[in-house]
């Protein structure tokens, strides 16, 4: 195997893999912030997982499935930032991201 040889498929699925680990760690960072964020990283970690599965084993009915996957996640980027430019820029919601509720905040009275 020389440097222009193409990699074994399950060298490739298990650098998918790990992309696939890499990214659900910030879709998990998202959880607390706008619905928009969760979504592009899901898909992301989802279109990783998938693509790693279709390494794997081989299965190219996983892999065009992957690839729809893939279409909608890039679509999503794409709204999340148009959106974030537009909102910012316009000072107002255009397009919507889905903020999270602010939380609760209790109110305690300290006696000394």
């Amino acid at each position: 195997m020389g440097l222009a040889a193409p990699a074994p498929a399950e060298f490739v699925g298990w650098y998918l893999l790990l992309w696939g680990i890499f990214t659900m760690f910030f879709f998990i960072g998202t959880l607390n912030g706008p619905k928009i964020g969760q979504i592009v990283f899901g898909s992301l970690t989802t279109l990783f997982f998938l693509l790693a599965y279709k390494d794997f084993t081989g299965n190219h009915a996983v892999g065009i499935f992957a690839g729809y996957v893939g279409i909608f996640c890039g679509g999503s980027a794409l709204y999340e930032a148009f959106a974030l430019v537009l909102n910012e820029k316009l000072g107002r919601t255009v397009l919507p991201i889905g903020e999270p509720k602010p939380a609760a905040v209790s109110v305690r009275t300290v006696t000394a």
